[in-house]
């Protein structure tokens, strides 16, 4: 009895931490049935990328001329992680060349391990080169640290970009509301296109 008991009031805890996660975007998992590729799904998230990009160029000196560097740009404005032991995260994004939209992709993590809770997030991922562009637009589904190595972005205590990681072919931003996320990684994050 007890067991259950506490199961339950583990299970409404996650959905109260889930209820109040954030970040400036309302992009979200289409409903059962529903498409990701739905108008209504992509307005979002064009209107998302540009706010997305504002928040870190507001938090983080520097990224402003690495993100203007970029052969490609992709932006998933807000990803929701949430777990209870087994653990998952989702969110749709898409991709710039040059300014243009070139498409729209779908990102998704699984965990297992000692997990409880959920947050939001946003992630931008920068193509630094034409070569590491290419291959990620090659792939039919791109895994962070299998496909390639990216370098997250991190601000030292002077606020300076890592130098050595803004160098990379791929490098990525992962920011929550109160800024770039410290310890983050996008090891087993999974990257699909989002067929028309």
């Amino acid at each position: 009895m007890q067991t259950a008991r506490f199961i339950s009031l583990v299970a409404l805890a996650a959905s109260a931490a889930l209820a109040g996660c954030s970040t400036t975007a309302s992009v979200t998992k289409p409903a059962d049935g529903a498409t990701a590729s739905t108008a209504e799904s992509r307005h979002a998230v064009d209107a998302s990328y540009q706010e997305t990009l504002d928040r870190l160029y507001a938090s983080t000196p520097g990224s402003r001329e690495l993100v203007a560097k970029a052969r490609g740009v992709l932006v998933f404005p807000r990803v929701i992680s949430a777990g209870l032991v087994i653990g998952g995260a989702y969110g749709e994004g898409e991709l710039r060349e040059h300014g243009h939209v070139e498409g729209y992709y779908r990102t998704t993590t699984g965990s297992v391990g000692w997990q409880i809770g959920a947050q939001s997030r946003a992630i931008v991922i920068l193509f630094q080169t034409e070569d590491a562009l290419q291959r990620f637009k090659a792939s039919k589904g791109w895994s962070g640290g299998v496909d390639a190595s990216v370098a997250v972005l991190t601000a030292g205590a002077n606020g300076a970009l890592d130098a050595n990681a803004s160098q990379a072919p791929t490098a990525a931003f992962i920011m929550t509301n109160a800024g770039l996320m410290a310890g983050a990684t996008l090891e087993g994050t999974k990257i699909t296109r989002i067929d028309e």
